[in-house]
């Protein structure tokens, strides 16, 4: 009886079912958790994102699988889901970016920008012919000097988070990230933990070129992407590189 009773309900998005879902927003959080997993971590001095982002195929170019999107020069994304439509929300983001340059001439908080996004991913929960964004970012960066980290969710909710992991296995590595996070630890702290965080799920370790770090610092207000050979310094200083 609940199959058929799910079945009513799921085949529209702006129909709630008789306890109150939506089954289509929580649809879009399954292709989520598909997704491979994103961390962010906020601290003193800054904000780091780091992503999983292994090929499914030895062929394909590494460059092409992007996971963490420079918005402003002071914000950075990054996504787990579906690509193409963090690739939408992406350019919503970066556009309302620069409206706020133009209009106020000066950069956009990252709170305000966050809401920016959140509220066009909500107007895709009530709308008829369209589906929810199988995607959720991690949006952080560097407001009058104060670190901000935030997550997007597909039903158009903001969180803000000191610590938070997003995509496949997040129960594991948010579990990981609350027993390891402390507040006091600076920049290169965040970088260690985030790697940490995503190594602790892989029993094969991290490839350098399986990974994408960004850091955005409060002293430079600069969204900052670490190269291969930065972030495999990284692995091997805190012997976190799989065997090849």
């Amino acid at each position: 009886m609940q199959g058929n009773d799910q079945q009513a309900y799921d085949r529209g998005i702006t129909i709630f079912s008789p306890d109150g879902r939506l089954y289509q927003v929580e649809y879009a959080r399954e292709a989520v958790k598909r997704g491979t997993a994103s961390v962010g971590v906020r601290t003193a001095d800054g904000v780091v994102l780091a992503a999983d982002r292994h090929a499914r195929s030895p062929l394909i170019e590494r460059d092409s699988i992007e996971k963490i999107h420079e918005i402003d020069d002071h914000v950075g994304v990054a996504s787990a889901g579906h690509v193409a439509d963090a690739r939408q929300l992406i350019d919503v983001a970066r556009r309302q970016a620069q409206v706020n340059r133009l209009r106020y001439d000066e950069p956009a908080s990252v709170e305000s920008l966050t809401k920016e996004v959140t509220d066009y991913i909500q107007q895709y929960t009530q709308t008829g012919g369209a589906r929810p964004f199988g995607v959720a970012l991690l949006v952080g960066g560097i407001k009058d000097g104060e670190p901000r980290l935030f997550e997007t969710d597909p039903s158009g909710t903001p969180y803000e988070w000191q610590a938070v992991a997003i995509g496949g296995s997040r129960e594991e590595i948010q579990s990981f990230l609350e027993d390891e996070y402390a507040e006091e630890m600076d920049l290169e702290g965040g970088v260690e933990l985030a790697l940490r965080a995503l190594e602790s799920v892989n029993e094969d370790g991290l490839d350098p070129s399986g990974v994408d770090i960004a850091t955005i610092d409060v002293e430079s207000k600069q969204f900052s992407k670490l190269d291969e050979d930065e972030v495999s310094a990284r692995l091997d200083e805190f012997e976190l590189g799989g065997e090849n």
